[in-house]
């Protein structure tokens, strides 16, 4: 039961203090207007030692232990402080959700994931609000990546140019070295010093998530490094043609960017299948319901139409005068293609149960009143609709990930820090 929490928590990054323990406590850094406590430290660095114990792999000098758990503490402080200055609020059923979710992914319900904490000697309430924590901050740091990116028609059709879009999906450890890309030399070197000692142990046989665990700056680095699937055209630039031509098991050299130095350790690979989907030709009339359209009115009104098309008059026509709909009713109604459920479950249920050329009965939606006439089906292979989505994607998110990795370096390098350790 201890490895199944351990491995559930991972990296709790500080906890609630009573009034007495905070007048004994020990403030080993000022941030800010804030402060982190010994005992924020020590619980943090323990489930570190946690997890080692668990992979069953050396423990690094705890004086080393300690300066980079206390490093990622004062990374997100800054980040719950600017959130708090933007007002960033997260309700208490998001964290429900964010729970539910780690107790899913390792097997349990959220009651039994709390039992199994508390039965370990640990406090849910501490874990509770280490979760929202995590979820505030990184509210604040999307929010404010999400500010700056914007990406244009042209640069995914440039992206596409310059790019083949695979299908496959890759699962990436990371190692970050941050560096201020205004460091100064010295600054530099000594980061490249350790990335470069990292890179030789990692060599030598090292276990990678354990070096993540104990010097990584990336966001990552509590969970070992590891990214998750990501798809394969997501990777930054420079990364993704050397992973292309990795083997599973394999990690790059270090890469210098902006925000400093990477290891990239290629854990798992796999490929995507053509992304084929039933899609629906069809046409309608919609009396929408309004302030001068009751929904009795409506049905009084599509009835009628329904009747006039009973009597021979062309779908098209009646679409053209009566269709409140004004993206389809110019061209007598037509939708294109689309996938049954687009335009909600009702609808698509209806569309299914037609044949090709059949006319529905009149029928009611969240929008109004209906009567749609399928035209046809197909099987549609989409695999270059999602190219163009996943260039798009990965455009943002490489876009993202750069202003996220600056930010922080830029939050860091502002503020007050006294460390007193």
């Amino acid at each position: 039961m201890k490895k199944t929490i351990f491995l559930l928590i991972l990296f709790i990054q500080g906890s609630q203090v009573s009034a007495q323990e905070q007048l004994l406590d020990e403030i080993v850094a000022i941030v800010e207007e804030g402060v982190i406590l010994r005992s924020e430290l020590d619980r943090a660095t323990n489930n570190i030692i946690q997890q080692f114990k668990v992979r069953g792999t050396q423990l690094p000098p705890k004086s080393e232990l300690d300066k980079q758990v206390l490093e990622r503490l004062i990374t997100q402080e800054l980040q719950i402080q600017k959130a708090d200055q933007a007002g960033v609020r997260v309700a208490e059923a998001e964290i429900d959700q964010a729970l539910t979710q780690v107790a899913s992914q390792n097997n349990l319900t959220l009651q039994q994931m709390q039992m199994a904490i508390e039965n370990d000697g640990m406090s849910f309430s501490e874990f509770r609000n280490d979760m929202r924590k995590e979820l505030k901050s990184e509210k604040v740091r999307n929010g404010m990546a999400s500010q700056n990116v914007r990406v244009s028609d042209y640069e995914i059709e440039l992206f596409l140019a310059d790019n083949e879009i695979s299908q496959a999906e890759v699962q990436l450890g990371h190692i970050l070295i941050a560096v201020d890309s205004n460091a100064d030399i010295n600054t530099v070197e000594k980061a490249k010093a350790i990335v470069d000692k990292i890179y030789k142990d990692l060599e030598d046989g090292k276990n990678f998530a354990d070096m993540a665990t104990i010097y990584s700056a990336g966001q990552n680095a509590k969970d070992g490094g590891n990214l998750g699937w990501r798809p394969a055209n997501e990777l930054p630039t420079m990364f993704a043609d050397q992973i292309k031509a990795m083997n599973v098991g394999e990690f790059t050299h270090p890469v210098r960017s902006a925000s400093g130095f990477h290891i990239i350790k290629l854990t798992d690979k796999r490929e995507q299948t053509s992304q084929m989907v039933t899609q629906y030709n069809a046409r309608h009339i919609l009396i929408m319901n309004s302030e001068l359209v009751t929904p009795a009115q409506g049905m009084d009104i599509i009835n009628e139409i329904n009747t006039q098309l009973q009597e021979g008059e062309e779908f098209s026509k009646l679409a053209e005068e009566k269709s409140d709909d004004v993206n389809s009713a110019a061209i007598g109604g037509d939708m294109g293609w689309f996938r049954a459920n687009d335009y909600g479950q009702r609808f698509g249920d209806i569309l299914k149960a037609l044949d090709d050329q059949e006319i529905s009965s009149p029928f009611q939606t969240q929008a109004g009143w209906h009567i749609v006439q399928r035209l046809g089906v197909r099987e549609n292979d989409v695999t270059d609709d999602i190219k163009r989505a996943k260039a798009k994607s990965a455009i943002h998110a490489r876009k993202m990930n750069e202003q996220i990795e600056s930010w922080l370096i830029e939050i860091r390098g502002e503020a007050f820090i006294d460390i007193r350790i």
